[in-house]
């Protein structure tokens, strides 16, 4: 399920090293410059937690940092999230929702991913190609080979250095976000469109069993390709968690003495 031709960065042997915890950030934050990372995982898993602190590290390191989240990111792209998150729209055929992520992603890629790769700023994605091969491939039942055509046309050779899944079973991730995006305002209105989640609103109620299949997918995909993947045990305390997520990038980008 290789969706592009990758690019070839350096990276570390894993180990079981802890991960530095002195009150200055880790010297290693700076090999960071230039890569690729994309969070991933089902709503409930805590990736959103991890994202932001990940993300101040780095800034406190002085690394300089492009977030962006999918679908949107653009001015194109926030268009096609409101189309996505249009709950009148319940008709929206699987394959056209495939092709609605592409197209953003496609516009994400030229307008600031690339860009900043090229600046050599490190680029936090929340999600990208793995989630539709977990979602709509996998769970949703398009075949793999389909997305994979569709992701050459719309990343090119944007591929992430590392994929990051916040790994937990449906039912803690369930509980976690149940009534968080979804519940009534103390007002007792609904919330508004552009509050809601997009996969709790559209695709998280899908069932227990469409859970499953998209965290299978999230691991195939790692035991396929181990040297661009890692995979956080996330049922557990956000403390853990975040040592994890050190713990597993100093591994893979530390410079080697």
């Amino acid at each position: 399920m290789n969706a592009c031709p990758r690019r070839s960065p350096t990276l570390a042997p894993v180990t079981d090293q802890a991960p530095d915890t002195a009150p200055n950030p880790p010297a290693w934050l700076s090999a960071l410059a230039g890569r690729f990372l994309v969070f991933e995982g089902p709503d409930g898993s805590g990736k959103s937690t991890q994202f932001r602190r990940l993300h101040q590290l780095c800034e406190g390191a002085g690394v300089k940092v492009c977030e962006v989240r999918e679908p949107g990111g653009t001015i194109i792209g926030e268009r096609i999230r409101a189309i996505l998150l249009d709950q009148s729209l319940d008709h929206m055929s699987l394959r056209c929702e495939m092709m609605l992520y592409m197209a953003s992603r496609a516009q994400l890629v030229q307008e600031r991913i690339l860009p900043a790769i090229a600046a050599r700023h490190l680029v936090l994605a929340d999600r990208f190609v793995s989630s539709t091969y977990a979602y709509q491939g996998a769970a949703g039942g398009l075949p793999a080979d389909e997305i994979s055509a569709v992701a050459h046309v719309a990343i090119r050779d944007a591929c992430p250095d590392l994929v990051i899944i916040f790994d937990v079973d449906e039912v803690t991730a369930a509980r976690r976000t149940k009534g968080v995006e979804k519940g009534a305002k103390p007002n007792g209105k609904a919330p508004a469109a552009s509050t809601l989640g997009l996969f709790d609103d559209r695709i998280e109620q899908r069932g227990d069993e469409f859970q499953r299949k998209v965290r299978q997918s999230y691991l195939d995909q790692a035991r396929a390709d181990p040297a661009h993947h890692l995979v956080i045990d996330a049922a557990r305390g956000p403390e853990e968690v975040w040592s994890s997520l050190l713990a597993g990038l100093e591994a893979r980008f530390a410079p080697r003495s």
